[in-house]
């Protein structure tokens, strides 16, 4: 802030801090950013008598939710505050700048430390002010008072449901439609279904095992549950696998019981399986379990386990082993055929000492060509630039799903609604919010992981320096870690009987180190 000269007031320089939580309408000659700013220096505008200044810097967040401050015009912010380039903040809105009590203190904090003002334009408040500033820490407790009781509200409402016996929203179930016309929905049976469901429980106790039953399911053409979101999407209808089974078999919905958290209680719906079948066929799994809980990670030193992929579908190839004569074999499968059967994919088996000593010798080969070498770097990098852009491309998709389900779950709250329907919604809504956060820090993470492993020329050659002999003086458990490093994918041609090898390129730069440790800074000094 410039100090008052000539009885004209000091210059109080105001930044606009624009936000929309998705990216739709944000390509219009005049956006809702656009509006926010263009309100924003109206305001601004009438303050010029009292020495208000807008600056030309534009803090924009186009596309991201004020759940969080996760933002780079929002760090922009913060930063220039920090460096004493802002007097006052502007916006259009209080929940513009953050929806989240803690956050917006957090912010307010730092807004203090640097004297720094705050103003919402269409709330008539600034911080300037003591009744501003009462104002607005009234305005925000109440906010997220309310969002903490109807979240509360509806998590008892649901644990009350389900206590009850009733259904309480979530994924339909084979066997079962969702009656929608009383007063809360009811899980009713589906007859058609219902017989494939109590099939699906006799060929288990027939076979007494998990792979054959999926065969069976094949080989009739039985699918999973399938229905329409409430926007028309088609949804399930897939062929069943091991895990779907296993889910089917083990789901207490069937004999008439409800679960919630780790306890199961009566439900109001009618039970599809009888109570002496389900339990036989509960006993059965356990039974079939027993002893498969304690697995040693890769007991064999497998050391493609993760990497091999089958060519025929595109699924991995698991290692497995067989004794014959007091001997082990060792051999790579593929997971289709051993899920759902040979039927489904008759991939070969490939012998697993062969498969490894092939890579290894690929790897060799590129280690002592410096020309393999510079086309694994041309490689690598279109790669990374190609996963990036579609790590880009899904987070934009997941922000605008994030921002979707927030709106209306934002939308609900202000209708104050607690009927069986709006319950059974927000469920429904909130499971999908936490799945899609979960999702998207991973492909955050994946992202800057990508961005931090640039490599050059010089990194693959001191990767794969001395290779040959380094590798040799490996364990088995850091060759299997060398390879994760390196290798993504391997892919055997059982044509022409050739090995296609696809490199991490994010494991490069790491695989420098591994294989070139720095030495330690005291032994060198010594």
């Amino acid at each position: 802030m410039s100090e008052a000269t000539n009885n004209k007031p000091a210059t109080i320089r105001c930044a606009i801090y624009t936000r929309k939580s998705h990216e739709e309408g944000l390509q219009q000659e005049f956006n809702s950013l656009d509006s926010q700013r263009d309100a924003a220096e109206n305001y601004i505008a009438s303050q010029s008598q009292e020495g208000w200044v807008a600056l030309p810097n534009r803090y924009d967040d186009g596309g991201y939710s004020g759940s969080n401050l996760k933002r780079p015009a929002m760090a922009r912010l913060l930063a220039d505050i920090e460096a004493g380039e802002i007097d006052c903040v502007v916006v259009y809105k209080v929940d513009r700048l953050s929806r989240s009590l803690l956050d917006f203190s957090r912010i307010m904090g730092t807004f203090d430390e640097q004297n720094v003002s705050f103003v919402s334009v269409t709330q008539h408040f600034n911080t300037t002010h003591s009744m501003g500033r009462l104002t607005l820490n009234i305005l925000l407790s109440f906010a997220q008072f309310e969002r903490e009781i109807i979240g509360e509200r509806i998590r008892d409402k649901i644990a009350g449901q389900r206590r009850r016996g009733k259904w309480a929203g979530g994924i339909p179930v084979l066997g079962y439609d969702v009656d929608r016309t009383g007063p809360s929905p009811k899980l009713v049976i589906n007859p058609d279904e219902a017989v494939h469901v109590r099939r699906i429980f006799a060929m288990y106790l027939e076979m007494q095992s998990l792979l054959p039953v999926v065969e069976e399911l094949e080989r009739l053409r039985w699918f999973n549950k399938s229905w329409r979101t409430r926007s028309g999407k088609a949804r399930g209808g897939y062929l069943f696998d091991k895990s779907s089974v296993h889910s089917l078999l083990t789901n207490p919905l069937y004999n008439g019981r409800i679960k919630h958290k780790e306890e199961t209680f009566k439900g109001e719906h009618q039970a599809i399986v009888d109570r002496k079948v389900f339990d036989a066929v509960q006993t059965l799994l356990r039974s079939n379990n027993r002893g498969k809980g304690k697995r040693i990670a890769n007991k064999y030193d497998a050391l493609l386990r993760g990497l091999l992929v089958c060519p025929q579908c595109q699924k991995a190839m698991v290692h497995n082993v067989a004794r014959r004569d007091s001997r082990v074999y060792r051999y790579y499968t593929c997971q289709t055929a051993i899920k759902r059967g040979y039927k489904n994919c008759n991939f070969p088996t490939l012998p697993a000492a062969e498969m490894e000593e092939a890579v290894v010798d690929h790897i060799r080969c590129i280690a002592s060509d410096a020309e393999l070498r510079r086309d694994v770097l041309q490689q690598s990098q279109a790669q990374s630039e190609s996963e990036l852009e579609g790590l880009a491309a899904q987070e934009r998709s997941l922000i605008a799903r994030l921002t979707r389900c927030q709106e209306e779950i934002e939308r609900m709250a202000t209708d104050s609604s607690t009927t069986s329907v709006a319950t059974d919604r927000l469920a429904t809504l909130h499971e999908q919010i936490a799945q899609v956060e979960r999702t998207l820090a991973t492909v955050r993470s994946d992202a800057e992981s990508l961005r931090e492993q640039h490599f050059s020329e010089l990194d693959i050659n001191a990767a794969f320096a001395d290779f040959d002999n380094v590798w040799k003086a490996l364990t088995t458990t850091e060759q299997i870690q060398v390879l994760n490093l390196l290798v993504e994918r391997v892919q055997f041609d059982a044509e022409d009987s050739t090995i296609a090898i696809t490199l991490h390129p994010s494991g490069i730069k790491s695989l420098t180190q591994t294989m070139n440790p720095e030495p330690d800074s005291n032994k060198a000094t010594r």
